[in-house]
């Protein structure tokens, strides 16, 4: 299962505050359970009417399956911790969850 999430900062923001939160997104790719993990910001392409630049940040963490995922939606002290930590930094935060299609 992939959870994509798509963070817009307020901007605002200090550099002091922006820097809390890469710090405390970057600890969300340290959860032992996760196939994969990555953070980025919106990569310099092309500007196209289907691409979206406008958001600060993403998060894509694969979870093995959805169990896990619940985990760390109800129960994860890391992801608690980053939203106690961050959720005032944003205006906006978008989800995309998926899973295969096999």
């Amino acid at each position: 299962m992939i959870h994509n999430v798509y963070f817009w900062l307020k901007p605002d923001l200090s550099a002091e505050q922006r820097a809390t939160f890469e710090t405390e997104v970057m600890h969300l790719l340290e959860i032992d359970y996760l196939v994969h993990a990555w953070v980025g910001k919106p990569a310099d392409t092309e500007k196209r009417p289907v691409c979206d630049h406008t958001f600060s940040y993403s998060l894509t963490l694969h979870f093995k399956n959805l169990e896990d995922h619940v985990f760390y939606q109800k129960d994860c002290p890391k992801h608690k911790r980053f939203v106690d930590a961050c959720k005032t930094f944003w205006d906006r935060v978008v989800i995309y969850d998926s899973s295969p299609l096999h």
